[in-house]
Parts: C-alpha cells; sequence; structure tokens
C-alpha cells in the first residue's frame, strides 16, 4: 500500500494508527466505479477495515457488482465532519478481487472467517455473520491511500 502525498499533505494527512482508528471507527464508504459506457457510478456501501485491505459486502445483482466484475478499478471514499476545520478522510483506489464464493452463502473459507465476524460485529451487534445468497465479498489492497485531517490545519 502506498500512502500519498498532496501539496499540503505531509501536515494533514493522517498517521498510519489515525488512518487505522478512523476505519475501524466509520461505517460508510462511497465506492466509485466505471459504467459499460465508461460513465462514473458512486454508491454507498458498509465495509471492514483490516489494517491492509478494505473489505466490501455487496449485492451480486447490483449495478456496483456488475461495474465491478467488469472492470476491477475503485476508488473509495471514507469522510467525517461537518465545518472546514472538522474535515477528515480517506481515499483508497486500486483494484477489487472477489472473495470467496459468490454469491456467499456461509460455506467455511478461512480468509473470511475473521472480517465475517468483525463486520457482523460492526454493524449487527453479534459474532456470526447471517448470510442471505444475495452477498458476497470484494477485497481492495489499495494501491493509492490518500488522506486528510483538517483538524490539524490548525497547527500548520
Amino acid at each position: 500500500m502506498t500512502a500519498t502525498t498532496q501539496r499540503r499533505g505531509r501536515k494533514i494527512m493522517m498517521t498510519p494508527d489515525e488512518l487505522d482508528a478512523f476505519l475501524a471507527a466509520e461505517r460508510i464508504c462511497r465506492v466509485a466505479t466505471v459504467s459499460a459506457d465508461g460513465a462514473p457510478h458512486v454508491s454507498p456501501l458498509w465495509f471492514a477495515w483490516d489494517g491492509g485491505a478494505l473489505w466490501l459486502y455487496s449485492i451480486t445483482r447490483s449495478k456496483r457488482w456488475a461495474d465491478l466484475r467488469r472492470d476491477g478499478r475503485v476508488a473509495i471514499t471514507v469522510d467525517a465532519g461537518h465545518a472546514y476545520d472538522e474535515l477528515r478522510g480517506v481515499e483508497l483506489s486500486g483494484r477489487v478481487e472477489v472473495v470467496g464464493e459468490v454469491p456467499r452463502t456461509g460455506e467455511p473459507y478461512p480468509e473470511l472467517a475473521a472480517v465475517e465476524s468483525a463486520f457482523a460485529r460492526k454493524y449487527f451487534g453479534i459474532d456470526e455473520l447471517p448470510h442471505d445468497g444475495r452477498h458476497a465479498w470484494l477485497r481492495l489492497v489499495p494501491d493509492a491511500v490518500r488522506s486528510w485531517d483538517f483538524r490539524k490545519l490548525a497547527s500548520c
């Protein structure tokens, strides 16, 4: 994973620990894909972060899924804050890969055990993720990560 800096990036970018804490706490990401006709498509989605990869649990009959199966390139933004000096966020980009069965029915898949448990606790307050046969997992190990925390501007 490459942390890309912007012009002011070194001063306002998140540290690795801040980035991990932020992605663990936030609940909604915005997933940007490329449609078959080249048009952008952005959709909100729940996610899990494991410290090195962003995991998306997507409905397999969605436009997002169709876009990503055709072209795995993605940009994902997670952000928070209301006032300008509170804004913070992360953009992750790269290519997603499918992990596990499609759709996911709950067959044992060791690579998904930890992420499914973390996802179930984060969004449902339970230890085991219920499977509905409509979703599947996509994993993004980002090629680039850009972050910002405008709360740091006061000290710049």
